[in-house]
């Protein structure tokens, strides 16, 4: 691995870790030929049946994974006992809450060091909307309402 795989610095043969960003690095894997298959289709919310509300990541580390908002309140941050353990140094431990009441669901800035994104938008703390995207370090990720909506 000459690269890292977060933040695409160039690394020596033996580093571990990014000098860079700080992401922990392993050795590349083999390589096999990929095995042809169905095209996948884009995943938007008329593809993936929801019953109620759910993060996606599609930027960032992670890409594709899921997060479902099925408490009434969420913690997210780098700290491994959070709700959404986001794993990436752009993280704060405590970043952010999510509170789910009566259909709503509002993002709370928790006094992280880079912030919460709506929409581009910085925020303290906000009501998500069907698509909104929220940027938390590197993770970007698109709301999506769920229910029928």
């Amino acid at each position: 691995m000459d690269r890292c795989p977060a933040c695409e610095a160039p690394l020596q043969p033996d580093e571990s870790v990014c000098p860079k960003c700080g992401m922990a690095v392993h050795e590349a894997t083999a390589e096999f030929p990929p095995v042809p298959g169905p095209a996948a289709e884009p995943q938007t919310k008329e593809t993936i049946d929801l019953d109620g509300p759910v993060l996606v990541v599609r930027r960032g580390p992670e890409v594709g994974e899921r997060f479902y908002l099925e408490s009434e309140r969420l913690t997210i941050g780098r700290d491994p006992e959070s709700s959404i353990f986001l794993n990436d140094i752009t993280v704060s431990r405590d970043h952010a809450v999510l509170t789910t009441h009566g259909g709503s669901v509002k993002i709370e800035d928790v006094g992280s060091l880079n912030g919460v994104y709506v929409n581009g938008a910085s925020v303290t703390s906000t009501e998500l909307h069907n698509g909104d995207q929220v940027q938390i370090g590197r993770f970007q990720m698109v709301f999506l309402s769920g229910g029928g909506e």
